[in-house]
Protein backbone atom coordinates (compact mmCIF):
# COMPACT_ATOMS: atom_id res chain seq x y z
CA UNK A 1 0.00 0.00 0.00
CA UNK A 2 0.89 3.93 -0.46
CA UNK A 3 1.79 6.10 1.89
CA UNK A 4 -0.74 8.69 -0.01
CA UNK A 5 -4.27 6.53 0.50
CA UNK A 6 -6.45 7.46 3.16
CA UNK A 7 -10.07 6.08 4.26
CA UNK A 8 -12.71 8.23 5.40
CA UNK A 9 -15.52 6.72 7.56
CA UNK A 10 -18.52 8.86 7.51
CA UNK A 11 -21.57 7.53 9.99
CA UNK A 12 -25.14 7.56 8.01
CA UNK A 13 -25.97 9.66 11.00
CA UNK A 14 -23.39 11.86 10.23
CA UNK A 15 -24.45 12.34 6.16
CA UNK A 16 -28.04 12.93 6.81
CA UNK A 17 -27.65 14.97 9.26
CA UNK A 18 -26.04 17.24 6.99
CA UNK A 19 -27.75 17.00 3.56
CA UNK A 20 -31.05 18.08 5.83
CA UNK A 21 -29.28 21.39 6.94
CA UNK A 22 -27.96 22.22 3.49
CA UNK A 23 -31.49 21.65 1.81
CA UNK A 24 -32.88 23.77 4.70
CA UNK A 25 -30.41 26.41 4.36
CA UNK A 26 -31.04 26.31 0.35
CA UNK A 27 -34.92 26.46 1.31
CA UNK A 28 -34.32 29.72 3.79
CA UNK A 29 -32.12 31.67 0.94
CA UNK A 30 -34.66 30.87 -1.44
CA UNK A 31 -37.51 32.57 0.66
CA UNK A 32 -35.09 35.16 1.61
CA UNK A 33 -34.39 36.17 -2.11
CA UNK A 34 -38.35 36.00 -2.66
CA UNK A 35 -38.99 37.95 0.47
CA UNK A 36 -36.84 40.77 -0.34
CA UNK A 37 -37.59 40.80 -4.14
CA UNK A 38 -41.32 41.55 -3.47
CA UNK A 39 -41.24 43.98 -0.93
CA UNK A 40 -39.49 46.35 -3.77
CA UNK A 41 -41.64 45.56 -6.26
CA UNK A 42 -44.74 45.80 -3.71
CA UNK A 43 -43.45 49.63 -2.40
CA UNK A 44 -43.61 50.86 -6.33
CA UNK A 45 -46.53 49.43 -7.02
CA UNK A 46 -48.48 51.04 -3.98
CA UNK A 47 -46.64 54.74 -3.74
CA UNK A 48 -49.79 56.79 -4.13
CA UNK A 49 -49.43 59.98 -5.99
CA UNK A 50 -49.43 63.00 -4.03
CA UNK A 51 -53.03 64.95 -3.40
CA UNK A 52 -51.81 68.01 -3.91
CA UNK A 53 -49.21 70.57 -5.98
CA UNK A 54 -46.89 71.56 -3.30
CA UNK A 55 -47.52 75.60 -2.75
CA UNK A 56 -49.63 78.20 -1.75
CA UNK A 57 -52.89 78.95 -3.08
CA UNK A 58 -55.23 81.75 -2.61
CA UNK A 59 -58.98 82.03 -3.09
CA UNK A 60 -60.70 85.88 -3.11
CA UNK A 61 -64.21 86.80 -2.24
CA UNK A 62 -65.40 90.32 -1.20
CA UNK A 63 -67.02 91.85 1.97
CA UNK A 64 -68.72 94.87 2.06
CA UNK A 65 -66.87 96.05 -1.10
CA UNK A 66 -63.60 94.79 -0.16
CA UNK A 67 -61.59 91.94 -1.13
CA UNK A 68 -60.43 89.16 1.31
CA UNK A 69 -58.02 86.32 0.25
CA UNK A 70 -57.61 83.56 2.03
CA UNK A 71 -54.28 81.74 1.72
CA UNK A 72 -53.88 77.92 1.87
CA UNK A 73 -50.60 76.29 2.14
CA UNK A 74 -49.89 72.50 1.33
CA UNK A 75 -47.09 70.19 0.87
CA UNK A 76 -47.41 67.17 -1.09
CA UNK A 77 -49.95 64.71 1.01
CA UNK A 78 -51.06 67.36 3.80
CA UNK A 79 -52.56 70.68 4.44
CA UNK A 80 -50.02 72.68 6.27
CA UNK A 81 -51.51 76.18 7.19
CA UNK A 82 -54.85 78.63 6.60
CA UNK A 83 -54.58 81.47 6.98
CA UNK A 84 -56.28 85.58 5.46
CA UNK A 85 -53.83 86.93 3.35
CA UNK A 86 -53.24 90.69 4.08
CA UNK A 87 -56.89 91.25 5.95
CA UNK A 88 -57.35 94.83 6.06
CA UNK A 89 -58.60 96.36 9.44
CA UNK A 90 -62.03 98.01 7.85
CA UNK A 91 -62.62 94.53 7.40
CA UNK A 92 -61.83 92.84 10.35
CA UNK A 93 -63.58 95.92 12.14
CA UNK A 94 -66.90 95.15 9.97
CA UNK A 95 -66.49 91.57 10.80
CA UNK A 96 -65.68 90.63 13.63
CA UNK A 97 -66.53 86.87 13.94
CA UNK A 98 -64.29 86.05 10.27
CA UNK A 99 -60.80 85.79 12.39
CA UNK A 100 -61.78 83.55 15.25
CA UNK A 101 -64.02 81.67 13.04
CA UNK A 102 -61.33 80.77 10.62
CA UNK A 103 -58.94 79.90 13.30
CA UNK A 104 -61.74 77.19 14.44
CA UNK A 105 -61.71 76.23 11.43
CA UNK A 106 -57.73 76.46 10.38
CA UNK A 107 -57.15 73.84 13.76
CA UNK A 108 -59.94 71.35 12.68
CA UNK A 109 -58.71 71.05 8.99
CA UNK A 110 -55.21 71.11 10.01
CA UNK A 111 -55.54 68.43 12.68
CA UNK A 112 -58.28 65.89 10.39
CA UNK A 113 -56.63 67.12 7.40
CA UNK A 114 -60.26 67.31 5.93
CA UNK A 115 -62.88 69.47 4.96
CA UNK A 116 -65.72 67.15 6.26
CA UNK A 117 -67.27 66.56 9.76
CA UNK A 118 -66.26 70.29 10.64
CA UNK A 119 -68.08 71.70 13.77
CA UNK A 120 -68.42 75.42 14.16
CA UNK A 121 -70.59 77.89 16.85
CA UNK A 122 -74.16 78.82 16.54
CA UNK A 123 -73.22 82.67 16.13
CA UNK A 124 -70.39 82.06 13.67
CA UNK A 125 -72.36 79.79 11.34
CA UNK A 126 -72.99 81.26 8.27
CA UNK A 127 -69.40 82.86 8.41
CA UNK A 128 -67.69 79.98 8.70
CA UNK A 129 -69.69 78.18 5.82
CA UNK A 130 -68.55 81.44 3.69
CA UNK A 131 -65.08 80.72 4.65
CA UNK A 132 -65.68 76.94 4.15
CA UNK A 133 -65.97 77.88 1.16
CA UNK A 134 -63.00 80.04 0.22
CA UNK A 135 -61.11 76.80 1.47
CA UNK A 136 -62.36 74.37 -0.33
CA UNK A 137 -62.02 76.55 -3.88
CA UNK A 138 -57.97 77.15 -2.77
CA UNK A 139 -58.08 73.40 -2.38
CA UNK A 140 -59.14 72.71 -5.56
CA UNK A 141 -56.62 74.89 -7.11
CA UNK A 142 -53.71 72.53 -5.25
CA UNK A 143 -55.27 69.25 -5.94
CA UNK A 144 -53.40 67.37 -8.84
Amino acid sequence: MSAKTRIWVFHMKELIYTAVFIGLGIVFLILMIFMFASDQKQETATELPSKYTAGIYTASMTLGGNPVEIAVTVDEDYISSIHFRQLDETVSAMYPLMEPALEALSEQILESQSLENLSYSEESQYTSLMLMSAIRSALEKAEN
